[in-house]
């Protein structure tokens, strides 16, 4: 094959693959952003304006924030619009994302859009083939900012297996990908149960009695409504270790916590029990976390150091996911929670009986999402090394034979 290329290692590839540039094998467009400072082009808009952020990784777009007017239409258009069912890439900050178009749309100049000639390539194996292109090897380093130009673009180098091979290889990718897709559905539906679950116990409680009217809403007759300060002492973590890591290791065993949860392993200790953990600064300000029994905890977060009450950690750090604490967060700049802040809030504190039935119950709920997130996982993984795999021919088609857990290839 061909010396031409200079990123793509043709010598690799099998002998009845061919490969090309991207410019030659399809006739794509450049899109346009009307002048913003035109309300004209703006106001009363009627059709689909697709930027980066309407993009989902080899999604579809059907909805757009932005729609441009009639007059954008014919006088900076001129009535041209992207066909349903076009790609578009993006190619200047974020690069090689690639989605459908569901409707007819226009796009900004940040995006690409084109279809290719089914007679001579797969859409969707190009698709998945331009999202896996390492595009470092074609940016010009002189220049600040992610982006290619029209040049780089049309110089993007392309293995071509026969369009059987392409197409067979574009299905294996997407069963994959709706099998990511089909979990994703499952973490949205359980965690919409989950949200209307905790309405329903911290409002109605477990034990089918009459409610009563408090200063946050109704509860049951026989939970008190306390301040967050009764129950709870916080104090602030402290600076990370120095010695964290992004995975544990045969001397790195201790999690260690942010804001956020777990954001790395040390083998130094702060804890020796397990506590209840809030994110203190930044975006996740407001996170009830519970950690491990052994841990260190960093100063983005506060971590319980006494407990006043009788109380089930479990259960109070699922009311506080409820509560959402964020929005007590100080907005000035970098959001904020402080201990002064948290102590008066205030939740409902039922007897420690129930407190420990309602735990349970939400820690099932919790363990089938963890479950389904880690399947969600797995399947990620395999897409991302069967992407690889497939586009550089390490991996031949017809030897893979596997199972997706409700689809098998």
């Amino acid at each position: 094959m061909s010396s031409k290329f200079k990123n793509l290692k043709t010598d690799s590839l099998p002998s009845h693959w061919s490969a090309d540039f991207f410019g030659n094998l399809v006739d794509y467009k450049l899109g346009k952003t009307p002048p913003r400072a035109s309300s004209i082009y703006w106001k009363e808009g009627k059709y689909p304006w697709v930027s980066i952020s309407d993009m989902t990784p080899h999604g579809v777009v059907t909805k757009t924030a932005e729609k441009v007017s009639q007059e954008a239409y014919d006088t900076v258009f001129r009535g041209r619009l992207v066909p349903e069912g076009s790609l578009l890439m993006s190619f200047k900050l974020t690069i090689g994302r690639m989605s459908r178009l569901g409707v007819p749309a226009f796009h900004n100049e940040a995006i690409i859009s084109f279809q290719p000639d089914p007679e001579k390539l797969s859409d969707d194996y190009i698709s998945y083939y331009l999202s896996q292109i390492n595009y470092k090897d074609y940016q010009d380093t002189a220049i600040k900012g992610q982006t290619l130009n029209k040049g780089k673009l049309s110089a993007l180098e392309i293995a071509l297996p026969p369009l059987p091979e392409q197409k067979k290889i574009a299905r294996i990718l997407s069963t994959v990908q709706r099998a990511i897709e089909a979990q994703e559905g499952i973490i949205q539906t359980t965690t919409e149960l989950k949200k209307a679950l905790m309405h329903k116990l911290f409002t109605e409680g477990l034990r089918n009695e009459p409610q009563k009217q408090t200063e946050i809403g109704p509860v049951p007759e026989s939970w008190e409504v306390v301040e967050i300060g009764d129950v709870f002492k916080f104090t602030s973590g402290k600076t990370k270790p120095t010695d964290t890591a992004p995975e544990p290791s045969a001397e790195r065993t201790v999690p260690v916590y942010g804001g956020n949860g777990v954001l790395g392993y040390s083998a130094q200790s702060l804890l020796d029990e397990d506590v209840l953990i809030l994110g203190r600064v930044g975006e996740y300000c407001g996170c009830a976390h519970l950690t491990a029994p052994v841990s260190w905890v960093t100063d983005n977060a506060l971590y319980t150091k006494e407990e006043k009450r009788s109380v089930n950690r479990s259960y109070a750090r699922t009311h506080f996911e409820y509560l959402n604490l964020n929005q007590y967060s100080n907005k000035m700049g970098q959001p904020l929670i402080t201990q002064g802040i948290i102590n008066r809030v205030k939740f409902g504190f039922p007897p420690r009986e129930e407190q420990d039935e309602l735990a349970n119950a939400f820690e099932t709920i919790d363990t089938r999402l963890n479950q389904i997130r880690a399947k969600q996982t797995q399947l990620q993984d395999l897409f991302r090394t069967l992407l690889y795999e497939l586009m550089t021919a390490k991996t031949r088609v017809h030897k893979l034979e596997f199972s997706t857990g409700g689809n098998s290839i």
